[in-house]
Parts: C-alpha cells; structure tokens; sequence
C-alpha cells in the first residue's frame, strides 16, 4: 500500500503553476460530494478523519485519479512529468507511473493471504478469477475476505497494487457494488452524460462499446465518496453492536437479587433448586439455569434481526445455558442476559420457592454501561499455555459453528445452512455468510492469536460449497 515514496517527483510536478489547479479540481471531486451530503466543510473533513488518514486516503485515491487524467489540452500529467523529469528516476520507477497512468480503479475482495508476500484480489465489479498481488505491507493489515478499493496494476513481471487504498465494511461495498453494476442501466440522458464524461460522442453505438473498465474510470470519485460517507458516519456516531442471544432478546446484564424470607433455612432453598429440571446445580451454591440442546429455536432465529450478533454460553453436553442461580448468605442471585430472560426466570422461581423468598431487586445493565465502565472486574487469568488455550478455543468453535449449521440464520432467510445450500440463489448466500464470519473471525483475532487461527475450511467443505470459495 506504501507507494507514496514512489511519485515524490510527480508529486511536486503536480505543485507547478500548470497542474496545481487541476488537481485541485480533482480533489474537489472526490470531497465536495461528501461536503454536500453531510452539510460539513472539506477543514472539517480533515479534522474528523485526522491529517495522516486523510491523506494516505483521500489525498492519495484523488492523486492517483489525477495522473489517469487526459485534460482538454491533451495533456497528461505522467506524460509531462516523463517527458521532463524522467531520466531523474529508475526504469522501475518510470514503469510504476506508466502503469498507474493507464490503470482504473474497482472494489476487489482479498483472499488467500500470505504474510509478507502475497495474496489474492478478485475484481467484484468487472467479475473474473482472482489475481496474485505481490505486496508485503499491505498482507500485514488485510484480513481474509476483506473488501477494498484500489488500483491492481502490472509493472514488469509483478502484479501490484498503488497506494490509494479504501479498506470498505461488508454493507458498504455491497451497496457501492449495486450501484456500481447499476451504471449499466442508465437512462438515455445519464448515458449522454456519462458518455460526455470520458470525452465519447453520444450515439447508441458508442454508448454500447463502453466497457466496465471505461465506466468505472468515469466515476472513480464515486469509491471515494462512499467510503468517506460511511467513515465519517463511523467517526460521528460509533454504533454500538447489535448484540442479542438465541431468543432474539437485546443483551441487557439482568441481576435479581431475592432476599431469603424470615424462617427459611438456606439448607431449604437448596433442596428446591435441586429439583427442578431445568437447575443443573455446579456446586453447593450455584446452579446453571440450562435449555437442553434439543428444544427448537426457529421461533428465536426469527425474531433476530438479520445484522445482529449473538451471544451465548453452552455446557459441555451442548445444552444453552440461559443464566445462572447463586445462594449468597441470605440472598439467592438469578443472573441473565436480557429482561425477557429475567422475566421468565423470576417466573420460574416463584414457582419453585413461593413464599420462602421476599419480593426481589432488578439490576439492568446496558451495553453501553458495560463497555463504557471502568470498574468491571478483569477476568481471572488461567495459566495455560498457547497450545492448550488454542485447543480449548477450537474446541469450543467447533461444537458453536456444527451446531450452527443445523440452526436457522436471518443472514439465510432463517433458513439453517444445511437447508440454504440445497438452491443455488441459498448457496450464494452461505458463501456470503461463511466469509462474513471468516471476516469477523479474522479481525477479532488480531488481539487473540487463538482465534485468528481457526480454520473455517471444514464448513465450506461440509456445506458443500467449496468450490465457491474463491
């Protein structure tokens, strides 16, 4: 991605008398939409992105958008610049400004990441198999299926990518894919336009020999804008993740705390618990409030929202855990993850205890709270080496993800992956999701080696989607 040290020559061409308002032109184009849509100034901008990611972005996708210019005159910035400075600089160097000179920009898709060497683009926009980029810096900050924006060119016998390089959200690229594919279908009058853009007279003929390729050149601004709309929405208004369990519920941190009523032995609440089914006792004072593994949960996959996440624990036989039942002294602890579940656990034990507790206190906690507390308690650390905590990890993701697959998800039409593959629009849709978890898995995994490790590739292969997974 580092090509900056590159162009340092055309850079300051770029600052002579007879280019240095073009490229302002340039830039304008790939700020003021932005400026238009959000009512902010191009200083604002810059002051919510911060100098260092405006430029390595912004500053550089317009720049490089600048030296693919022919302007009225015929003239060429690369084509100046070569033609009076470029003895100054390498045959390398000169191939490198060559290429980004006839290059184009499109949305790629990564895989196949090799640190330090290479990995594999596919061009979402213009379709075709993957192409081998061989580039160091940019594999120590790409994940597995993560979605960019950026100029793949050839110099000599490498393929590479330039400097200006906008790293998109999944939605986000979906949505600039759609609208991208969607130039194809334009109107008579926006042809007209368009055709006017990339210096073609308008006739139906003409209009009907434009390339991808030539369409894309026409609106590179348009990458520029979508990715600085969403990091400013980003920057603006962090949200904060939709987290729900397996009911569909908000997670909200539920404590409900049951004073013991006058009279009642501790010796008594512990033999009521006991003998409920639903109460798995861990020790003398606790107990998991569990869900066996067996009850349906379509109802609940429904009621999720399709972009939520969702938060679980299990027991080692695979039954949900949907809370835990502690006896503190002279207090009985009911802890859950959202208030429907607080709700039905109060249910479940006033029936159990009746009157041999008192009327109980709720504590809600927001995830907001919880993310923005500084007073939680850190968890206890187990000495365990990498090896051990990399199995345990491993372990725990396979039973998640084998159940999964027999689970309905929003993302699926609430259909599990088993029965989503079975239709091909359903196959293109587990593709989708399998990168999607790929992806988060791979990001989370930057703070947790154990999770970056784990490998997806037994999913693709049971679902019978293999072959897709390019």
């Amino acid at each position: 991605m580092a090509r900056k040290h590159l162009l340092d020559g055309l850079m300051k061409w770029a600052t002579r008398e007879e280019w240095r308002d073009r490229f302002e032109a340039v830039l304008e184009e790939h700020v003021l939409p932005t400026c238009d849509e959000t009512d902010l100034e191009p200083g604002d901008i810059l002051s919510i992105l911060g100098k260092d990611l405006f430029m390595s972005t912004v500053w550089a996708c317009a720049f490089e958008d600048m030296l693919t210019r022919e302007f009225d005159d015929g003239n060429s910035i690369v084509d100046d610049y070569l033609k009076h400075r470029g003895w100054k600089e390498t045959a390398t160097v000169r191939a490198y400004m060559t290429a980004l000179r006839n290059s184009v920009v499109s949305l790629y898709e990564v895989s196949d990441v090799v640190l330090d060497k290479s990995f594999r683009a596919r061009d979402l926009v213009r379709g075709g198999d993957p192409v081998l980029i061989s580039e160091r810096s940019a594999t120590r900050s790409l994940k597995q299926w993560d979605r960019f924006a950026g100029r793949v060119i050839q110099v000599g016998q490498q393929t590479q990518i330039s400097g200006g390089v906008l790293l998109y959200e999944h939605e986000t690229s979906e949505d600039l894919v759609e609208g991208l594919r969607s130039i194809g279908k334009l109107t008579r009058k926006q042809k007209q336009a368009l055709a006017r853009e990339i210096g073609e007279d308008f006739d139906p003929v003409a209009i009907a020999r434009l390339s991808e390729t030539q369409r894309l050149r026409a609106v590179s601004a348009v990458f520029t804008t979508c990715w600085l709309l969403d990091a400013i929405d980003r920057a603006l208004q962090p949200k904060t993740p939709d987290l729900r369990n397996t009911d569909g519920d908000e997670l909200k941190p539920c404590t409900v705390c049951y004073p013991l009523a006058n009279g009642t032995a501790e010796d008594d609440i512990r033999i009521a618990l006991d003998s409920c089914a639903d109460l798995r006792p861990v020790t003398a004072t606790q107990w998991n409030w569990v869900r066996p593994k067996t009850r349906a949960v379509a109802a609940a996959a429904r009621a999720r929202p399709s972009k939520s996440l969702t938060i679980e624990s299990t027991c080692d036989d695979g039954a949900l855990s949907l809370g835990s039942v502690e006896l503190n002294g002279r207090t009985l602890v009911l802890s859950v993850n959202s208030l429907e579940r607080s709700e039905r656990g109060r249910e479940l034990l006033s029936a159990i205890l009746g009157e041999r507790v008192g009327q109980p206190a709720v504590e809600i906690e927001t995830i907001e709270q919880m993310l923005e507390s500084g007073d939680a308690d850190e968890p206890q650390q187990i000495d365990l080496s990498e090896e051990e905590r990399r199995a345990i990890v491993h372990e725990y993701m396979d039973r998640h993800y084998r159940d999964t697959l027999d689970e309905p998800v929003p993302m699926l039409g609430n259909k599990s992956p088993r029965a989503a593959v079975k239709t091909k629009s359903g196959r293109a849709k587990v593709v989708d999701w399998l990168k999607m978890m790929e992806n988060r898995t791979a990001k989370a995994g930057e703070s947790d080696t154990a999770m970056a490790s784990y490998s997806f590739g037994w999913m693709w292969t049971e679902l019978g989607v293999d072959d897709l997974r390019r």
